[in-house]
Parts: structure tokens; C-alpha cells; sequence
């Protein structure tokens, strides 16, 4: 359905030549991502200078699930700077940038810029694996959920914008250093937390796109699917494996994650019979400006952990 969007919209502009028609706000420099972490960040480096940011996916729009619009088509083809994530649910943007009206614009594909960060999708004991990706590797697309990639992300976005807009490039390292030094100090603070919990499992009643995070913290986890996984009802091997983790660990709460509608958290929680609480972790994948900011939105989930990794 992605790439059927895509070869629509390269019909359109073969037949109506309208594709510079759409240009930024008149002067400014167009910078254009996909999720809402990629934009904040975005935000963040360019501070008071006047570059149009804008984010694709609107608020409760999953970014496994979201289908491009001829008009998102349309400003990508027309940004100065295009941020994006890279994985599997990305795959329609190369056939998009071919289609791009501006021969200088700059690219920033998370996955090819990270290197060793990349962790391929875990299965863990008791999690349901979709059965179209048993037999191949996925890897897993949630980079954001990580404070430190999220500094090394926001210095490549600072130097692409410094390349962009040279007349500004020491404004833009200040204001990444400034902002990089915030996401340090709420790093430090989750080190503090984990090393000192009195337990470091997590277990969710839901998908786990937090892989980055609970590695950067030496927690384990339990989950009843994988991150990018569609299934939405588990099975009873899976609610009975997992009430047995809660119980076995005594383990204070069930994870959910943003947008879920808690029924399996809720009849793991049942099973398991111990009056562990039903919490929920922002997985930033659909969030807006509505959420407040990316840090503001970690801190809350620093919050969550509190209570998640007490006894």
C-alpha cells in the first residue's frame, strides 16, 4: 500500500509538473520528519533561527501503521532536510527521494548512521513471534527510546544543519551541546534508579519497542510480543506464562505502552492474583506536541520506572 501511494504520486507529477509549486514558507529552510522524536530534536538544535519543522506523523498515527498522503509526499519532496528512521516500516522513502525536487537535499536515515547501536528484535521466553518473521532477522526500529542515541542523534541533526546553513553552524553546535548536556543528566538519573532498584525486570502485557532503553540499564524483561509486532490478542500459553512471571518475581506492575487498550495487562494481572498495577511506558512511536517534549516525555517514563522497579 506504501509504494502503491508512492507510484500514484509520481503519476501526479509526471502529468500535472506541479511538483516545485509547493515550496516552504517563502525564504525559509524546509526540515521535514517522519516521528515526533526526529522533530523535537530538530526544534531543539535550531532554537530561535527561522527553519520550518515539520512532523508527518500527527499524534496517535503509528509508525508502523502509517501510510504517507500525496501531500507528505509533496513536502518531502520539497525539504531542504529530510529525517527519518530508517527501518522496516521506511522502506517506501527511497522510492519518495527519488522523486525530490531539490538535487541538494540532505538526508539523515537513522539506521545508516548507527552502526553498532542497531539490535536485532529479541524473542524472549513466553513472547508470540508473528509467524511471517520467524525465519528472518528483523531488527529493531525503536532507536529513539534511548537518552544516549538520542544525544548522538542530536549532534548529526546539529551538523546537518550546520552543512545546510554554514552562517549558523556555531549556534547550532551551542544549542546541541545545551541540549545534549539535558539528556545527559536525565541519563545519569536512570543509572542511578536501575543501579539501586530493588529488582530489575520488566514485564508488559503488550508489545516491547523498549529494547534500547533496558539495555542502556541492564534490564530484563518479559513481554507478550515483539516491538513492531500487529497482534493485538495473546494466547493462553502467553497470559498464563507471564502471570506466572509476575507472581514468581513479585513483580509491583504490568507494563503497557501508549495508545493500548490494557485487556491483556489487565488479564495477566487477573491470573497472576497479586494486585500488581497496571502501568504504562510512552514509547514516543505516535506521540505529539500535545505529550509535551521528548525529555519531558522520558522523565514521566523515569517516573514509571520508579514504581515499576520497586517492591
Amino acid at each position: 500500500m506504501k509504494k502503491l501511494t508512492v507510484l500514484l504520486f509520481s503519476l501526479f507529477l509526471l502529468l500535472s509538473g506541479c511538483a516545485a509549486s509547493a515550496p516552504a514558507s517563502e525564504g525559509k529552510l524546509s526540515v521535514v520528519t517522519t516521528i515526533y522524536p526526529l522533530a523535537d530534536w530538530a526544534e531543539e538544535v535550531i532554537g530561535d533561527e527561522d527553519i520550518e519543522v515539520t512532523c508527518l506523523l500527527q499524534k496517535g498515527v503509528d509508525l508502523h501503521n502509517y501510510q504517507p498522503s500525496a501531500a507528505d509526499i509533496l513536502k518531502i519532496t520539497n525539504a531542504d532536510l529530510f529525517l527519518y528512521v530508517g527501518g522496516v516500516s521506511d522502506e517506501w522513502v527511497e522510492d519518495v527521494l527519488v522523486q525530490s525536487v531539490k538535487d541538494d537535499i540532505r538526508v539523515l536515515n537513522l539506521f545508516s548512521i548507527s552502526e553498532d547501536r542497531i539490535r536485532e528484535e529479541e524473542i524472549v521466553e513466553g513472547m508470540e513471534a508473528e509467524a511471517e518473521h520467524e525465519e528472518e532477522t528483523e531488527y529493531d526500529e525503536h532507536l529513539w527510546l534511548s537518552l544516549r542515541n538520542a544525544s548522538y542523534y542530536t549532534g548529526r541533526i546539529s551538523e546537518e544543519l550546520s552543512a545546510l546553513d554554514p552562517d549558523h553552524a556555531a549556534v547550532y553546535a551551542k544549542n546541541a551541546e545545551t541540549y545534549q548536556a539535558k539528556l545527559l543528566e536525565l541519563d545519569e538519573a536512570f543509572v542511578t534508579l536501575t543501579d539501586n532498584a530493588a529488582q530489575k525486570v520488566l514485564l508488559f502485557g503488550d508489545r516491547f519497542p523498549f529494547r534500547y532503553l533496558c539495555e542502556d540499564y541492564g534490564l530484563s524483561y518479559y513481554a507478550a510480543f515483539p516491538g513492531c509486532s500487529a497482534e493485538t490478542e495473546a494466547s493462553f500459553e502467553t497470559v498464563l506464562f507471564l502471570s506466572d512471571k509476575v507472581r514468581e518475581l513479585a513483580l509491583p506492575a504490568v507494563l503497557t505502552i501508549d495508545g493500548s487498550d490494557q485487556k491483556i495487562a489487565r488479564t495477566i494481572v487477573d491470573t497472576a492474583g497479586t494486585g500488581a498495577k497496571i502501568l504504562t511506558l510512552n514509547s514516543l512511536q505516535n506521540a505529539g506536541k500535545e505529550d509535551g517534549s521528548y525529555l519531558q516525555i522520558m522523565q514521566k517514563n523515569y517516573e514509571v520506572l520508579q514504581e515499576a522497579l520497586s517492591r
